[in-house]
């Protein structure tokens, strides 16, 4: 299950754009920030900042991410957003790493799956 590219944040410009709509939703783990736009789908944007550690272990979050993401697919409203790691999250399973990302973003009104929280 992976992610198109189509449904990435690439360029510095969205990363900017996205940044500059000043919607943010963090928890312990991770910071969301959020950019309403009129595209036909969603695009993620990734971030994990060398403080967390070497680049095998950042390209380990990264996956971890895309793959989550990839299975919120279904529930996941039109709309840009860059996720940003926060230490704690390089010792965190594959499972609690989709827990605590779920919970981020459900915060911010981009997961949806019917449920009232």
């Amino acid at each position: 299950m992976a992610i198109k590219k189509t449904y990435r944040v690439k360029r510095s410009k969205d990363f900017d754009q996205i940044f500059s709509a000043k919607h943010s939703f963090a928890n312990k783990r991770f910071v969301v920030y959020k950019l309403n736009t009129n595209q036909p789908h969603f695009r993620v944007g990734l971030s994990v900042s060398k403080k967390l550690g070497h680049a095998v272990l950042r390209n380990r979050i990264k996956r971890l991410l895309r793959h989550a993401v990839a299975e919120f697919k279904p529930y996941l409203v039109d709309e840009d957003f860059v996720i940003i790691a926060r230490s704690g999250v390089e010792t965190l399973s594959f499972e609690e790493v989709k827990k605590n990302l779920r919970h981020v973003l459900k915060l911010s009104k981009i997961y949806v799956d019917g449920e009232n929280d």
